[in-house]
């Protein structure tokens, strides 16, 4: 658990409930398909590093991956509701779930377009190797 000075509490040791996801996903602007509450329980059940922000008692923010510790991981969601956006959250999100990962570990992040100039801002690498066969549902 971390905090800064805007009082945001970071955790890493607690699964926000489906309600609190579907809300901040919402809030968020990130399109995941929150009309369908199993298919998001089932998203955060499976993820194997959950880091969240809170405000109080409040979801602001929250970096989903899954991962082995050891070689790779994939941050699937990285979510800061609109009215925290702006404030270094999203930064430090993906910075705790590098700590938890380690620097053996390779962290990779598939962006949605509206956010392709963040990433870069934060220190990630832009990679031109990436192959994909998309869901059909």
């Amino acid at each position: 658990m971390k905090e800064n000075s805007m009082h945001i509490t970071y955790k890493s040791d607690l699964n926000p409930s489906v309600d609190q996801v579907i809300e901040l996903l919402n809030s968020s602007g990130l399109k995941r398909p929150t009309g369908d509450r199993d298919r998001i329980a089932q998203m955060y059940a499976h993820a194997n590093l959950i880091i969240s922000a809170w405000d109080a008692d409040q979801l602001i923010g929250i970096a989903r991956s899954l991962t082995d510790f050891s070689f790779c991981c994939y941050l699937s969601d990285l979510a800061v509701s609109k009215k925290y956006q702006q404030a270094g959250i999203g930064k430090e999100l993906v910075k705790l779930t590098k700590e938890k990962i380690g620097p053996k570990t390779m962290l990779l992040l598939l962006s949605v377009p509206t956010a392709m100039e963040y990433y870069p801002k934060i220190g990630m690498d832009k990679v031109e190797n990436a192959f994909i066969i998309n869901r059909t549902e």
